[in-house]
């Protein structure tokens, strides 16, 4: 029994430890990711737009966002693989269907930004 709780304690704290020496910054919707969707996305998906109307996928508030398209959601929390707008905005789809299509694609920066964001649970 005390091995198991040795075990459990020492799971615990690494993963504390981990978490607190993390290099990355704190990244969230609002500050850091709305300008680069703002920038990018909101002429096509905003209410009435191309997109908007192609897909369902509405980029006005957070809450949309998370929302998804007519087809389910775009963000999986915590993995950005599994997120389809990251996959589509960092060039792991197919070309005729990268975003934003026919547009200045985002930088390395922006597309890191938004990888963190989907990494640290997609916040707010």
């Amino acid at each position: 029994m005390k091995k198991t709780y040795s075990l459990l304690f020492a799971s615990i704290f690494t993963a504390s430890l981990i978490t607190a020496c993390s290099n990355e910054p704190s990244v969230s919707f609002t500050s850091n990711v709305k300008p680069i969707v703002d920038k990018h996305c909101a002429e096509c998906h905003m209410t009435g737009g191309e997109g908007a109307n192609a897909s369902g996928f509405i980029v006005e508030s957070y809450e949309t966002l998370m929302k998804g398209t007519k087809y389910g959601p775009v963000i999986v929390a915590g993995d950005p693989l599994s997120s389809s707008l990251y996959r589509l905005i960092s060039g792991k789809v197919d070309k005729s269907i990268e975003m934003p299509h026919s547009k200045e694609p985002l930088s390395s920066g922006e597309i890191a930004m938004v990888e963190n964001w989907i990494n640290q649970g997609a916040v707010k």
